[in-house]
């Protein structure tokens, strides 16, 4: 089967075979011209293997199971202030009742309260502290970089497959515990 096309249109398909060789050839040259160097990181393992970063981590564990000791006791409390409560019902007139009750039920929307704010703030905590380390963190891989002419760094976590050879995260835990241990909170 042959196609009918008029000479502007065979011309204009010519034109672009041209330039898709003229393109594959530049691109080929290219490519062979000019080598990259890659690499890639693992910023979460320097976040948990680093000095700083286990310093981080011990810090919030350590807040952590403050906060659950602390309203654990607290919900302890309330549940004992409950069962007394439920214990005096018959025991006190309606109106006494509905009025411990409503101070009880105060109590606990504050300690709901308290508890999801204490959480929260230790949240923020982690993000901020963890925005420092990157702030220190960023110099410290541009350097690397810079000195050991790699072209691109790669998050590991968009890596399917890599050579292990690659993979610069350890010698960036090196330099990063060789310029800070521990942040000031």
């Amino acid at each position: 089967m042959r196609l009918n096309l008029s000479d502007s249109e065979l011309e204009l398909l010519f034109k672009m075979k041209i330039k898709s060789i003229f393109i594959l050839i530049f691109l080929t040259f290219f490519t062979f011209s000019v080598k990259a160097e890659i690499a890639y990181i693992d910023i979460n393992l320097i976040l948990k293997s680093s000095k700083v970063g286990k310093f981080l981590n011990d810090h919030i564990a350590n807040k952590q199971l403050e906060y659950k000791d602390m309203y654990t006791n607290i919900e302890n409390d309330l549940r004992n202030k409950e069962k007394s409560l439920i214990a005096q019902q018959n025991i006190l007139n309606k109106e006494d009742f509905e009025n411990k009750l409503k101070i009880l039920t105060k109590e606990v929307q504050k300690y709901r309260s308290d508890k999801q704010s204490s959480y929260d703030n230790l949240k923020q905590f982690k993000i901020d502290n963890t925005k420092k380390i990157l702030k220190i963190l960023n110099p410290i891989i541009t350097k690397f970089v810079d000195s050991n002419s790699i072209s691109i760094v790669i998050p590991k976590k968009n890596i399917i497959v890599g050579q292990k050879n690659l993979d610069i995260t350890e010698q960036i835990i090196a330099l990063l515990d060789d310029n800070v241990e521990k942040l000031k909170f």
